[in-house]
C-alpha cells in the first residue's frame, strides 16, 4: 500500500504559500500564476490556515462589493488537518472524506514538505487498482495456458 511519501515523489516539489496579512487579490494572483487551487497560510513558519478558490467563491458571492484587499485570514479555513509522510493513502482519503477537505499539508518533524490533493489521492488509488487488475489478468493468462 502506498504512502503519502510515495505520492509526493510523483509531484513537483514547489510549495507556494500565502500569509494571513496578504490580500485576497495577492493570494488569487499567486494561485493563478502557479496554476494551483489552494495555498497554505503560513505565519512564523507554521501552517495556520488554508485558502482556496472555493473559499473565495463562497464568500465573494455573498457580498455585492467584495473587497479584494481583505486579508487572507478573513477567509482562510482553520484549524488545518495534516498528514504524515508515512501515512497510508487510504488514511488520507478517509480524512479528506470525513472532514470534506480537498487538500492536506504534509508535515515531517513539524515542517511542511508538501501538499496532497484529492486528485493526487484518487490517482494513486486508481493506479493501485489498475496494477492489481493487470496482475490478476496476467495470472489468469499464465494459468490458462
Amino acid at each position: 500500500m502506498a504512502t503519502v511519501n510515495d505520492m509526493l515523489k510523483n509531484k513537483k516539489s514547489n510549495l507556494w504559500v500565502t500569509y494571513p496579512e496578504s490580500t485576497i487579490r495577492e493570494a488569487l494572483e499567486l494561485m493563478k500564476t502557479h496554476n494551483v487551487g489552494a495555498l497554505p497560510v503560513v505565519k512564523d513558519e507554521k501552517v495556520v490556515g488554508f485558502f482556496s478558490e472555493r473559499d473565495f467563491a463562497r464568500d465573494a458571492i455573498n457580498d455585492e462589493c467584495f473587497d479584494m484587499n481583505k486579508p487572507v485570514e478573513a477567509l482562510m479555513v482553520h484549524p488545518v488537518y495534516f498528514v504524515d509522510p508515512e501515512q497510508k493513502v487510504e488514511e488520507c482519503m478517509a480524512v479528506m472524506t470525513n472532514k470534506k477537505l480537498r487538500h492536506l499539508p504534509v508535515l515531517e518533524n513539524g515542517k511542511m514538505i508538501g501538499i496532497v490533493s484529492i486528485g493526487d489521492v484518487v490517482k494513486q488509488l486508481l493506479d493501485e487498482k489498475q496494477e492489481t487488475i493487470d496482475l490478476l489478468e496476467h495470472f489468469l493468462w499464465v494459468n490458462m495456458i
